[in-house]
């Protein structure tokens, strides 16, 4: 009995498997369409999209007319935007792109012109109504932090950390009034906490803020930070990290910082151009490329602006009853007598005209009247944080202290053992 219960129960699962039907259920399939291609406010799937750059001798109505735009509509794409964009001022070598239509003709219909990577002229023209406005990219601002050690000097050095000149030249201002670049040796290092601008997440278009610095120079750190302390006037200045602003009347140098110290004041020095006889060298001899520029030390009205013997090309400014500057052997002048020269103008270039046997800027400073040694005399210094707000300040640096304390420096390459074995016989 048992045995026929068992065999029953086996036929019945066999023959219910067999009569069931087997259901297969398909996943539906998801087909994704590709994001659209957004530039300018515009969807590029649009158009046909046309990236050129503006040749020499071409215009707005030549390339309009390449692109099968008739003069008649040229003329009154002219009339109708020129309060926004005189299309007379594209000039040669600018970037442009042209959104013309998918069919056989390709006519242009929009003109979008590239005044740098980040800012444009759009003039939109694909309907009845014209018009033309700006456009500016969203630009993403991203924190960097970089470290470096003196090797040579500090644009070689910054351009061995694939930096760019204009950040080096930032550098080379933030510090103008504290720290002689001439004199920096090798072994000093320095930090920075700075901004980089991109488009697109890739595309690099600048530097932003440097947001705090330290030079470490001769074991000594010199801080920078970046803070409003002018409520009014709201202009960023960079202080030290007691309150103390780094600003001052004078710069140390009228050469931004590639340049050595040839020839100090020195009332005793020996000339070889007046054989070498005992004459008084009443300046400071900066030497530098032929050409570099010359910069005005501090604020000040040009007295004097000409060619005289010894001196060859000079310029002299009077700064207040105090303090006057002379800058000699110039290449050339760029500022006349009466102008008025802002701390860091350009106001020549470095020549050799005169009695020079190299080219440099013999750099003189007169105080009541008397000619004096620059680097001797303690100069007026711009003025401290309001005692209201150093509290304020010294909360503020502290986050930013410590996030430059805890940069770390680049370690030098380990010795190979050839190295090992040359300093172990030595």
């Amino acid at each position: 009995m048992k045995k026929f219960i068992l065999t029953f129960i086996i036929l019945w699962f066999f023959f219910s498997c067999k009569e069931e039907k087997k259901v297969v259920v398909q996943e539906p399939v998801t087909i994704e369409e590709p994001e659209p291609v957004i530039a300018y406010g515009f969807n590029l799937d649009n158009y046909k999209v046309i990236n050129d750059t503006i040749k020499s001798g071409e215009s707005f109505g030549v390339i309009m007319d390449r692109h099968h735009v008739m003069y008649p509509k040229i003329n009154e794409i002219a009339t109708k935007i020129k309060d926004t964009f005189d299309v007379r001022r594209v000039r040669s070598g600018r970037a442009y792109t042209i959104l013309a239509s998918k069919d056989t003709l390709e006519q242009a219909q929009v003109f979008i012109y590239k005044h740098n990577k980040v800012e444009a002229t759009i003039i939109d023209f694909k309907d009845s109504i014209i018009s033309a406005y700006k456009h500016r990219q969203k630009i993403k601002i991203v924190e960097r932090e970089i470290a470096g050690e003196i090797n040579a000097n500090l644009s070689v050095t910054m351009d061995s950390l694939r930096l760019r000149p204009t950040l080096t030249n930032t550098v080379a201002d933030i510090y103008a009034w504290t720290l002689d670049f001439y004199r920096l040796q090798k072994g000093d290092t320095f930090k920075l906490i700075f901004e980089e601008k991109y488009i697109n997440d890739t595309t690099f278009v600048g530097y932003g803020k440097i947001k705090a610095a330290v030079f470490n120079h001769n074991g000594e750190d010199l801080y920078a930070y970046r803070f409003v302390g002018d409520s009014i006037k709201k202009i960023p200045e960079y202080y030290d990290e007691k309150g103390n602003m780094l600003r001052r009347a004078f710069l140390k140098s009228p050469i931004k910082f590639q340049y050595r110290i040839s020839s100090r004041y020195n009332l005793r020095r020996r000339i070889k151009l007046y054989g070498n006889r005992v004459r008084p060298h009443k300046g400071t001899d900066f030497a530098a490329r032929y050409g570099t520029e010359i910069m005005s030390t501090a604020n000040g009205t040009v007295i004097e602006s000409a060619r005289k013997g010894g001196n060859g090309n000079y310029v002299k400014i009077k700064h207040n009853a105090t303090y006057t500057t002379q800058y000699l052997h110039m290449k050339r002048r760029k500022v006349r007598v009466g102008d008025y020269v802002k701390q860091g103008d350009v106001i020549g270039w470095v020549g050799m005209t005169g009695n020079t046997s190299g080219p440099h800027v013999c750099y003189r400073f007169w105080k009541f009247g008397k000619q004096v040694d620059p680097f001797r005399e303690k100069l007026p210094s711009a003025e401290p944080l309001d005692p209201k707000i150093k509290p304020t300040y010294l909360e503020y640096i502290q986050p930013l202290k410590r996030q430059l304390d805890g940069i770390q420096l680049p370690q030098p390459e380990p010795l190979s053992f050839k190295q090992k074995e040359i300093l172990a016989t030595n």
